[in-house]
Formats: C-alpha cells, structure tokens, sequence
C-alpha cells in the first residue's frame, strides 16, 4: 500500500471569508481525514487568533472541532502561524493536537527536505511590516494584549485587516511582494543543496515552480479566491490543486 499523501494549505482567513468557505473548509477537513497522512497549515487559517488562557472564539468552534477529529484520526497536523494568527498556543496545541512550528521551520514532507515560511516579512521590501513584526510579536506587548477584553481584541483586529477587500480584487494579490518572495525562494534553493522545497503563502499567489530538477518553490494561494491546496506524495513533483467548493470535493490541478 503507497504511503497517504500530505496535503498543505494556507491563507483561509477563517472569521473574514463567506461561511460558505467554512463550510467547504470543514468538507476539506474531512477529507484530509480519510486520505491524508499529515496536514501543514502555513499561516493564516485565521484571519485572527489570539490565545487568551481561558477564552477561544466562539465562531472557531467547528472548525476547531473537524481539526481535533482529524488529529484523533491519526493525521499529523503541524502549524506555521502567519501574521494573522501567529499567537497560538496551548489550546491549539494541547486541545487540539496541533504541532506549532517556528518561523523558518525546516521540516521532512512526503520525503522531501522543505523549508517553511509563511512569507510575512519575507526577501527584500516590505520595511515597514518588519518592524510591525518586531513589535507585534514581542512577548511584552503579547502579555500586555492578553489584558484587553477578548471582544475588543476581535474587534480591532477586525478593523486593521484588508482580507474582505481582497474578494474578487484583482485575484487579491500583491504582484511585487509576490516576486519579491519568488526571488528570495530561488535564492534559497540555489544557495541551499539540502532543501528540495520552498513552501509559503502570504501573497495569495497560487505557484509551483521547478527552480531545480526535482526542487520546487511552491505558493500555495488562498481561499480567498483561489481555494487552492497542495497534494505532496513521496516519489512525486508537487502538486496544486483548487477545491471545487460547490460540490466539496476537490481534484483538479491548477494551471501555474
């Protein structure tokens, strides 16, 4: 019997999409359940998430619950948090069953050596978001975030986030900070030897790119308009492919 495939998927922006792409996303979950050997989220399955000790979002709570079914299951579920929902924690990890990985995180898939990023901060440009990143991740503020009321904490990340005006914007994608990741994922492999893969997301730019015989930079889009997902099997090239979400069922390849 071959080996289940790995799938990976990233930018679903779950609380800021349609509950339509919930609801697909809970048919995935389901999916991934019954085939699948690991799941790799790369950032940005929330459009926010912020662990509070004794609080989790109510909105979450389905999906929560298809994850810890899949995690019951036996199917590996690692996590790479974006710059929406870099803040998990216990409960994901504990509760859940989610594995949380580091930025930078290099890791084995379907036998390939891949590093994983979720892409915020990532190559040249985007400044101003680094130093963002600085302050937004330092443990300080994040001790100091967790005294503001859950509701308000919701509802200021709900005010700064652009997710809902990237539905049906020009595919909801930054061309320049997409290249600007692409270069810096070619540079990776070619200065790299060990690594077959680079895997991010971020731009909502759906990409497989052979940069080398046999290793790839990846992107794997969004759920935003793209509802794109990765399928890595051992002894294979990757492959993307979009879910067809009226149906709930997935399959076809993406043209990249």
């Amino acid at each position: 019997m071959s080996e289940s495939p790995v799938y990976v998927i990233s930018d679903i922006h779950l609380g800021a999409v349609p509950e339509s792409t919930e609801i697909a996303f809970r048919r995935f979950l389901d999916v991934v359940r019954h085939e699948a050997s690991e799941l790799l989220i790369n950032g940005d399955l929330f459009d926010f998430w912020f662990e509070y000790r004794t609080v989790v979002p109510a909105r979450h709570y389905r999906v929560l619950a298809g994850l810890a079914e899949v995690a019951d299951a036996g199917v590996r579920i690692r996590f790479l948090g974006g710059n929406h929902d870099a803040w998990g924690g216990r409960f994901l990890r504990d509760e859940v069953g989610i594995e949380i990985l580091p930025d930078h995180a290099v890791i084995d898939l379907a036998g390939m050596t891949a590093l994983v990023v979720h892409g915020d901060g990532v190559g040249s440009g985007d400044l101003g978001y680094r130093a963002l990143k600085r302050f937004i991740r330092n443990p300080m503020v994040v001790r100091i975030f967790r005294f503001v009321h859950p509701d308000w904490g919701d509802r200021l990340a709900r005010f700064v986030s652009t997710t809902e005006d990237k539905a049906g914007n020009a595919g909801g994608t930054n061309p320049v900070r997409a290249e600007q990741l692409r270069q810096w994922a070619r540079a990776e492999i070619e200065g790299r030897s060990e690594l077959d893969l680079v895997l991010a997301g971020h731009t909502h730019t759906p990409v497989v790119e052979e940069v080398r015989p046999g290793r790839y930079y990846v992107n794997t889009g969004d759920w935003i308009n793209h509802f794109t997902y990765l399928v890595l099997a051992r002894g294979c090239p990757p492959e993307l492919r979009v879910w067809e979400t009226k149906e709930g069922r997935g399959g076809g390849q993406i043209e990249t």
